[in-house]
């Protein structure tokens, strides 16, 4: 960032990012949480395709890392999820009820974290080195855009798995 107007602007596109990928109109094709509408406890705990992911495990696995970015933007430390990368999903209407609760608590954190970080700090790397599967080693801005690509990536294998369960 050159400047501090400049990294608010990016601040801004960065909101406007997150929050396009969860509930709005993202420019792919469906949010996440419109992905989700309409997916039975059942089918959130199906596994159409032999080891991959089911939908409630991907959307754990998006609540706990959008957490940790939060997290990051507080104290600028690199470290895996407090509850592991992919939560286990255990299955029921109630567990797929509760499941989405920490995405959308975590999605809210990392909104009002991205709000409360220095605009002029989104360039500064987050971790001593590059390590891909900790997301370290890369940029605060970067990760922030990456928060919205990994809620595409998933939000994409999500409605194959939909479509899959019919």
């Amino acid at each position: 960032m050159t400047t501090d107007g400049a990294g608010v602007a990016e601040r801004d596109v960065i909101l406007d990012e997150l929050h396009r990928a969860l509930h709005g109109d993202p420019w792919h094709g469906n949010s996440l949480m419109a992905t989700l509408a309409g997916v039975s406890a059942d089918h959130a705990a199906a596994r159409p395709v032999a080891n991959a992911h089911s939908i409630g495990e991907l959307v754990l696995h998006l609540g706990v890392w959008t957490g940790e970015v939060a997290r990051r933007l507080a104290d600028r430390v690199a470290r895996d999820p407090d509850d592991g990368d992919f939560p286990s999903f255990a299955g029921g209407e109630q567990a797929w009820a509760a499941a989405r609760e920490p995405l959308l608590d975590a999605h809210a954190r990392l909104e009002d974290a991205v709000r409360a970080f220095p605009p002029a700090n989104l360039h500064e790397i987050c971790g001593e080195s590059r390590d891909r599967p900790l997301g370290s080693g890369v940029s605060f801005g970067v990760m922030l855009h990456g928060v919205a690509q990994h809620y595409a990536y998933h939000t994409g294998q999500i409605a194959i798995l939909k479509k899959m369960l019919g």
